[in-house]
C-alpha cells in the first residue's frame, strides 16, 4: 500500500524517503531567489533483513521519517546509519530519534564518537540517549561497506565538494547517491512526482542554469579555481560506474541513461569554462545571482 513521501526505486531494495520544504531564501542548498518547492531526500537500501539509511532528514521532518522508516522495516530490523555529510543538519538531525525507535547497530563515520557529532537532544536529567556504535570510514577516494554478506556498495569521496561528502554507489541497483550534487531540479509545485523518467526532460539542465546555480549555493568557490583535477575525479565516477539513475540529497531523482549522461556532460562543461585556465577568480555573494 502506497504510504506518504516513500518512493521505490529498485523494487524491495531501494526506497527514496522524501519530504518536501518550501524555498524561500532560507535554505541554503538553494540560490536566494528559488521559489517553489524541493524535497529532503533519505535513501533506505534494504537486503534480506538488514537496512542502510542513507541521511536522515531534518529535524522539521522527524515525525514524517520514523513513519516511512516505520513502514519499511521492522523496529528491530538491523539498521545502519551513513549520514554522507556529518556537519550538515540534513544528515544527522534524525539520528538519535532514529536510534531510539530502531535497532541501529552502526552509524558510519570518518571521525570517531559520531554520537559528539549528532546529539542535538536536551537530556532533561535522563539517561543518555543511545551511544551509537561509530564504524570508521577511511579518508580515502574509494572504499566499500557491507550491507550483507552477499551485498557491497561503493563509499566514493564525492570528487567536487565544499565539506566531508560522500557518494555511494549501489550496483544492484546502478544508482549513484550523489548527495549535494546533481540537486539543481526542483518545482512550482508541492505534490510533484520528484521522479524525472529516462523519457522526460527537466527544462533546466543547460550550462547557464548549471553555473549559476553552482556559483551561487556552496560551489561559489569553482570560478578561478583549479578545476583540471575535479574534473577527472568527476570523470572516473562516470567512467567507472554503470549509472542509471542519479539519487540526490535534494530534489529530483533522475532516472535513465539519458538523463544521466546530460547531468554529467553539463557538469563537466561548467566546470570547464570556470577553470582558473579560463576565467579569473571570484567571490560571488549568494545575493548576487548571475
Amino acid at each position: 500500500m502506497p504510504y506518504s513521501g516513500l518512493l521505490e526505486l529498485c523494487a524491495g531494495r531501494v526506497y527514496a524517503m522524501q519530504n518536501t520544504f518550501e524555498l524561500n531564501g532560507r535554505i541554503s542548498a538553494y540560490p536566494e531567489s528559488a521559489r517553489g518547492y524541493s524535497v529532503a531526500n533519505c535513501y533506505l537500501l534494504k537486503e534480506d533483513d538488514r537496512a542502510l539509511l542513507l541521511d536522515t532528514g531534518y529535524a522539521a521532518h522527524e515525525a514524517e521519517i520514523l513513519g516511512q522508516l516505520g513502514h519499511l522495516i521492522e523496529p528491530e530490523s538491523p539498521l545502519s546509519l551513513f549520514p554522507l555529510r556529518i556537519n550538515e543538519f540534513m544528515s544527522v538531525s534524525n539520528a538519535m530519534a532514529i536510534a531510539k525507535r530502531f535497532n541501529v547497530v552502526e552509524c558510519f563515520s570518518n571521525v570517531p564518537d559520531i554520537e559528539d557529532w549528532i546529539e542535538f537532544e536536551t537530556l532533561r536529567g535522563e539517561e543518555r540517549n543511545p551511544i551509537l556504535k561509530t564504524t570508521i570510514i577511511g579518508r580515502g577516494d574509494h572504499t566499500r561497506v557491507k550491507l550483507s554478506p552477499k551485498r557491497t556498495v561503493d563509499v566514493l569521496n564525492a570528487p567536487i565538494r565544499l565539506i566531508s561528502t560522500r557518494w555511494i554507489y549501489d550496483e544492484e541497483s546502478k544508482i549513484l547517491f550523489s548527495s549535494d550534487m546533481f540537486s539543481h531540479v526542483w518545482s512550482d509545485r508541492e505534490d510533484d512526482s520528484w521522479l524525472l523518467e529516462d523519457n522526460e526532460e527537466d527544462g533546466v539542465t543547460d550550462f547557464s542554469f548549471v553555473r549559476s546555480f553552482l556559483l551561487n549555493t556552496r560551489y561559489w568557490w569553482i570560478e578561478g579555481a583549479n578545476l583540471s583535477p575535479i574534473r577527472k575525479a568527476v570523470a572516473d565516477v562516470y567512467d567507472r560506474f554503470d549509472i542509471e539513475m542519479i539519487a540526490p540529497g535534494y530534489g529530483s531523482i533522475l532516472s535513465g541513461r539519458r538523463n544521466v549522461d546530460l547531468q554529467f556532460q553539463v557538469l563537466d562543461d561548467v566546470l570547464d569554462q570556470l577553470d582558473r585556465k579560463k576565467i579569473a577568480p571570484a567571490y560571488v555573494p549568494r545575493g548576487l545571482e548571475r
